[in-house]
């Protein structure tokens, strides 16, 4: 029975380190937002402010200043950026992109494993809107 519990420890262990290991590739998370209308999803969020685009840069600072959250890629000068915020116990990692379209500052927020989020995504973005006055 001992060995079945080492074995089970050693498998929590593999899996964690294995999901903060995993590489994030930008050609993968850093793309265009895919729509520019509201959206609730199961393993994220998207939000669109209209005529917003020029407070991408308070965005961007109030976005960094999340806990565990670094760039991945882009830059507010490029009208792109995108970031991930790693989960406190596991490490699990969520993609944020931010970016400016036709006068619009649009955020779309996802999950990379698993299908439901259970609202971390629209909860953290919701926190930013609020603290850009948007909330």
């Amino acid at each position: 029975m001992g060995w079945l519990i080492l074995a089970i420890v050693a498998m929590v262990l593999a899996f964690g380190g294995w999901v903060r290991a995993a590489p994030s590739d930008p050609a993968r998370w850093h793309v265009a937002v895919p729509e520019a209308q509201d959206s609730d999803r199961p393993g994220g969020v998207i939000r669109v402010l209209p005529g917003q685009a020029d407070r991408l840069a308070e965005l961007d600072a109030i976005i960094r200043a999340t806990p565990r959250t670094r760039l991945l890629a882009g830059s507010v000068a490029e009208g792109r950026v995108t970031y991930i915020t790693r989960s406190k116990l596991w490490g699990f990692p969520d993609y944020s992109t931010v970016e400016t379209r036709d006068g619009d500052l649009l955020i779309h927020a996802r999950l990379r494993f698993g299908s439901s989020d259970m609202g971390v995504n629209r909860a953290r973005v919701t926190d930013w809107l609020a603290r850009l006055g948007q909330g």
